[in-house]
């Protein structure tokens, strides 16, 4: 009797064991040579779920509920670790800050060792990048208007050439991996250079890891990316102009127009106006109009800038700056931001400056 109660105790045991972390999971490891980095945090996306010192040894531990694989990152200093934890991994993470951040160990994750490959191939884009900025910061110091312009672009164009070579390595990784990996890969593409391949692979998973809230976020964004798409009609709005008269996007068809979301106060957007004053100047006999959208809120400094940069075309606003429908319309998050539509008010260019716009006003109106 006494024989078969601890085996039964014994059965207990392992079952307790073999399940109890079956709805978490768990990320421990050591960082060597953190220096004066005390801290560890993890992350979902840009959101913080956790942070923590480091115990002895530079030793963590993150604990959390999950039912789903979800798409992580270690953040420590300034290094990015990216893993997928699913339910009832416990994983083990070790680094050193001393190393260079793509030579880092993982275990107990079949997936998180999948994209570490791909994970490299991020962190070199993101250095890249980092690179080029600060290469800018510097010749653009003592640089004037024009200059500077011709710096970003060039710097554009550099940067454009890896995020292609980045975005089809993406591309590639995803259609090898039919899973939350190959996810991974397309979800670190820039919307603004991989609209089409995000797109495109929003609609291979229309189906798929339904139950995945990232995922899901991920399909939503894309809906609305996909709204203001190359080759869609461009949504439809109304403003007013400086003697208050209503003027509507609608009334353009018929020509190539340029939506500029501009504003007085915004020194890149005034920058930017001669050249555009000049191209207008240029192309208004071949069809191509200007329509000047203002995220100002004080009628002066708008009319006036209107005045001293010479904006001859149809400029028009509702005041209300960051608070006008337009700004969620277009999903407006800077400034300055453009729309190149074509006689049929279909999108065929974003936010082209500079040199950019130029060559494509050449190019689609020669």
């Amino acid at each position: 009797m006494m024989k078969q109660a601890l085996l039964m105790v014994g059965f207990l045991f392992l079952v307790l064991i073999g399940c109890k972390n079956k709805d978490e999971f768990s990320i421990s490891g050591q960082i060597e040579n953190t220096g004066n980095v005390k801290v560890i945090s993890l992350f979902e996306g840009e959101r913080k779920l956790d942070s923590m010192f480091f115990g002895d040894n530079n030793a963590f531990q993150f604990k959390r509920p999950t039912s789903q694989a979800r798409l992580l990152s270690l953040r420590v200093g300034k290094n990015r670790y990216d893993l997928i934890a699913s339910p009832g991994e416990e994983i083990v993470f070790k680094a050193d800050l001393q190393k260079d951040v793509n030579d880092y160990q993982i275990e107990g994750s079949e997936l998180s060792s999948t994209i570490q490959g791909f994970s490299k191939m991020r962190n070199r884009r993101d250095a890249v990048r980092d690179s080029l900025q600060a290469d800018f910061g510097k010749r653009s110091i003592a640089a004037d208007a024009d200059d500077i312009e011709n710096l970003r672009s060039e710097y554009k164009q550099k940067f454009m050439e890896q995020l292609q070579s980045y975005t089809k390595a993406a591309v590639a990784f995803a259609n090898q991996h039919d899973d939350i990996a190959g996810f991974y890969a397309i979800s670190t593409l820039d919307p603004e250079i991989a609209e089409s391949e995000i797109i495109a692979y929003a609609n291979q998973i229309k189906d798929k890891f339904l139950d995945n809230h990232y995922v899901t976020q991920f399909k939503q964004e894309t809906d609305k990316l996909r709204t203001l798409a190359i080759g869609q009609p461009a949504p439809g709005f109304e403003s007013f102009t400086p003697n208050n008269k209503p003027v509507s996007l609608a009334d353009f068809k018929g020509k190539y127009v340029l939506v500029d979301f501009w504003a007085s106060w915004c020194v890149p957007c005034r920058q930017e106006n001669p050249n555009i004053v000049k191209l207008y100047n240029a192309y208004k006999g071949k069809g191509f109009d200007v329509f000047g959208v203002s995220l100002d809120d004080n009628p002066g400094p708008w009319m006036r800038a209107i005045a001293d940069d010479g904006l001859s075309w149809t400029n028009a606003s509702d005041l209300k700056a960051w608070g006008s429908p337009v700004v969620g319309l277009y999903r407006i998050t800077g400034i300055p931001a453009s729309y190149v539509l074509n006689p049929e008010g279909l999108i065929i260019a974003k936010n082209l400056r500079g040199n950019e716009l130029e060559d494509f006003l050449k190019e689609t109106l020669r």
